[in-house]
């Protein structure tokens, strides 16, 4: 029975159960019960495993390799914070803690703000998830189930640094930390039933707190028991809807993500108590969350491989939603080889899989925000402009006349190949029709950035230099930030990284 149909038979079940006389209910309860219990894999010690795995791991367990690719990461997300600092939703959900007398001693990124370190995390991970230009992981790897989108440095970057600022913690300590968040969120989302994602659910807001929660247990130190309360507590707060894409609550999921792992390991720390083996239980998150999972995804493979080294993680070289990214990068690769030009342009056809063409729902933008979300505008303007950067995607540039004129001419359909190809790809079929009758196709499955066409530090260099040059900060902290994340390993205090994060002029 496919898992599907089980779940329409279960509710049948469940509904004749509430009409049905005293026995026959009791009956059909047990029925509808048992079936519950045949389609949902055991998977017994799972979330032990998950906090053992947090407290025994130490820096020197982590491959070189790993660390280098973590530190791309980390930049980039410093950048997306500056950056993010500057949209509307940070400002207003500054505003909001302002409100709130969120007091204290945390930075908030870009600005001259202080406060909580709950509430830096939340508006920090706001501000890096708010160009949608923050990294992505999709499992990719040929043993590979199941595997979901996921942005794994926002929810787990927030939180560290806010509770680094609040004690002497290392580089390495940092490092240790980020890698363990990561890593833990991104094999959750690859266990996971993809019925999770299809559904509705976005996956930084859901299994993103597991990353946060996992990482905050390291830095405060947490015994096994209070670690695993802590996932406990994180799980009861996940959440997040993908209907909200292209709207400020993405970004605010992500935060929240952020916020809700930071708030659960310090409420743990102080003797709060939940269940303890919240992600394998049948009224666990797993169960709840998804119907079901693939233990295999998770139990007895955290760092074996690390996520950062297989199936990898990508750097986005565009503001905008991950699946538009193949697509774009090959456009653009097109354009250049054949200098195409704007008033050339017939028709553009691009093919996907229909998880990408529901995924980027907004057909028609109107503003910035569903403009990250809509495969249309970025072809539109990558032809209009031959760039895609974070001043293209305003509500200004989508309502121009020769924009709304160049997303009428695109056709973004669900191709039988591209379908073919598997959700664990963003393969994209490109055919680009001339009004003189020339056609030209293209077709990628991984973007610039992708762990198939990677960036090199220097370049996640040069995206961090235009992040912090949008957001005007003075290029003298620029490039000390640059150099402090270069050699995080090194650095004896995060402390440091205070001043050059921290904005003179009001925030």
């Amino acid at each position: 029975m496919r898992r599907r149909e089980f779940g329409k038979t279960s509710l049948g079940v469940l509904g004749a159960t509430l009409l049905a006389a005293p026995s026959e209910a009791a009956e059909g309860a047990a029925v509808a019960t048992a079936a519950c219990a045949v389609d949902f894999p055991k998977g017994p010690g799972l979330t032990q495993y998950v906090g053992q795995f947090v407290l025994q791991t130490k820096y020197e367990n982590i491959p070189a390799e790993v660390i280098e690719l973590g530190k791309k990461s980390i930049l980039d997300g410093f950048g997306l914070a500056l950056a993010g600092s500057r949209a509307d939703s940070g400002a207003i959900s500054r505003r909001y803690i302002e409100q709130c007398g969120g007091n204290g001693k945390a930075t908030v990124i870009g600005t001259t703000m202080k406060t909580s370190p709950r509430f830096a995390a939340l508006l920090n991970g706001i501000s890096i998830h708010a160009h949608d230009f923050d990294d992505t992981q999709l499992a990719a790897a040929k043993d590979r189930v199941y595997g979901l989108l996921m942005h794994p440095t926002v929810p787990v970057l927030a939180a560290v640094f806010a509770l680094a600022e609040q004690r002497p913690i290392s580089g390495k300590g940092c490092l240790v930390a980020y890698q363990i968040g990561a890593e833990v969120e991104c094999k959750i989302a690859e266990a996971i039933s993809p019925r999770h994602y299809q559904d509705g659910f976005h996956t930084t807001g859901t299994c993103g707190p597991f990353g946060s929660a996992a990482a905050s247990a390291k830095l405060l130190g947490l015994d096994l028991q209070k670690t695993l309360n802590c996932f406990g507590l994180a799980a009861s707060q996940s959440g997040g809807l993908r209907e909200n894409f292209g709207t400020m609550t993405k970004p605010f999921q992500a935060g929240h993500a952020a916020e809700t792992g930071l708030v659960s390991a310090e409420m743990a720390g102080l003797g709060w108590t939940a269940a303890e083996q919240i992600l394998e239980a049948e009224r666990g998150f797993f169960h709840a969350a998804g119907g079901s999972y693939n233990p295999s995804a998770i139990m007895n493979r955290l760092g074996q491989p690390w996520t950062f080294a297989d199936p990898g993680v990508s750097l986005k070289p565009y503001p905008s939603g991950s699946l538009t990214h193949p697509a774009m990068t090959e456009l653009a690769r097109l354009i250049q080889l054949n200098n195409i030009q704007p008033s050339q342009v017939e028709k553009v056809d691009v093919g996907a899989n229909h998880n990408m063409t529901t995924t980027l729902l907004h057909h028609n933008p109107k503003t910035g925000l569903e403009a990250k979300f809509s495969m249309e505008f970025c072809i539109a303007i990558l032809l209009l402009e031959r760039k895609a950067g974070l001043s293209q995607f305003s509500d200004k540039v989508v309502q121009r006349p020769d924009v709304r004129e160049m997303i009428r001419k695109i056709n973004f359909y669900v191709d039988p190949q591209a379908e073919g190809a598997g959700f664990n790809k963003m393969t994209s079929i490109l055919k680009i029709t001339l009004k003189n009758g020339k056609v030209i196709t293209g077709q990628a499955s991984f973007g610039k950035g992708s762990p198939a066409n990677p960036m090199s530090f220097d370049e996640a260099c040069e995206k961090f230099r235009e992040c912090a040059e949008f957001a005007e900060w003075p290029p003298a902290k620029t490039e000390k930030i640059i150099a402090f994340v270069k050699t995080l390993e090194s650095a004896p205090d995060m402390s440091a990284l205070t001043p050059v994060l921290s904005s003179s002029a009001a925030g």
